[in-house]
């Protein structure tokens, strides 16, 4: 079952509205701590601050949270940039195809699209990176994996990162990464996403909060995996979520969860 984006959109909102009203217990202070809130494309407006920019990471990494999420694409000259689109038209206005420029040609378009080097270097190992594998062709697979492990080779995978993917087939393409550090994002078919990354092994799953069930999240939990939920946006689902051992907390309101859990533990120390 498939939605169309805008009834999706609706129905989420939705869902939202009910969580955030719906009390929740509080999950206690050893939860808040270990709390992983991770920023959805950085923190950011699109008006002031655009999504996928280090103005983005930076306000994120200024606000405490644990990790951000951004996207991956190549360039004409197959260098990894981040950017969620394969143009520059929704979020910079600029018809500028990606793949069709190479990595000079799109910074003198629009620099405010960083490198994967750039983020790797101005913020690995101070924020969890969780770089979504976009959905797009790969010219020259060994030479990409080749740049790619370069990159990584300061970070750990697991540790430090993790590479994520709304179609698990781009998992098939990148091989410098181990299995343990892929996570599945599924939209509506989270089942069988769920037991593909049981049979591969995978780090993981990643999946809206409504739809990962306790029993769904038992068999990860056994399996040694973790779960990331999305898309939190109050306390009580903040709350819910941790309540129910939910290891990553992705969040287009990351700044604001993020107080949440600081106010919360600043209370409780004082």
């Amino acid at each position: 079952m498939k939605f169309l984006p805008i009834s999706e959109d609706v129905l989420l909102k939705c869902i939202d509205s009910f969580y955030a009203f719906w009390p929740q217990p509080f999950p206690g202070q050893e939860r808040l701590k270990n709390c992983k809130i991770v920023s959805h494309r950085g923190e950011h407006d699109n008006v002031n601050i655009f999504e996928n920019t280090c103005a983005a990471f930076d306000k994120a990494s200024q606000s405490n949270v644990w990790g951000i999420e951004c996207d991956l694409r190549w360039t004409k000259d197959l260098q990894p940039v981040i950017n969620h689109d394969p143009d520059l038209v929704r979020i910079f206005g600029l018809d500028t195809t990606i793949c069709d420029v190479t990595l000079a040609e799109l910074k003198s378009a629009c620099s405010q699209v960083p490198s994967l080097k750039e983020v790797i270097q101005r913020f690995g190992k101070k924020l969890h990176i969780m770089l979504e594998v976009k959905q797009e062709g790969y010219p020259d697979p060994v030479h990409q994996n080749r740049v790619l492990a370069d990159m990584f080779a300061c970070l750990e995978p697991g540790a430090d990162f993790h590479l994520l993917t709304l179609t698990p087939n781009m998992f098939q393409v990148i091989n410098c990464v181990p299995k343990s550090a892929f996570i599945p994002i599924a939209r509506v078919n989270l089942r069988e996403f769920s037991q593909l990354a049981l049979k591969e092994r995978y780090g993981g799953v990643a999946g809206h909060y409504f739809l990962l069930s306790k029993a769904l999240l038992r068999e990860h939990h056994r399996a040694q995996q973790k779960v990331g939920s999305g898309y939190c946006s109050s306390k009580n689902c903040l709350f819910r979520e941790l309540n129910r051992g939910i290891e990553w907390i992705f969040s287009n309101n990351a700044a604001t969860i993020q107080a949440i859990v600081d106010q919360l533990l600043k209370t409780d120390a004082i």
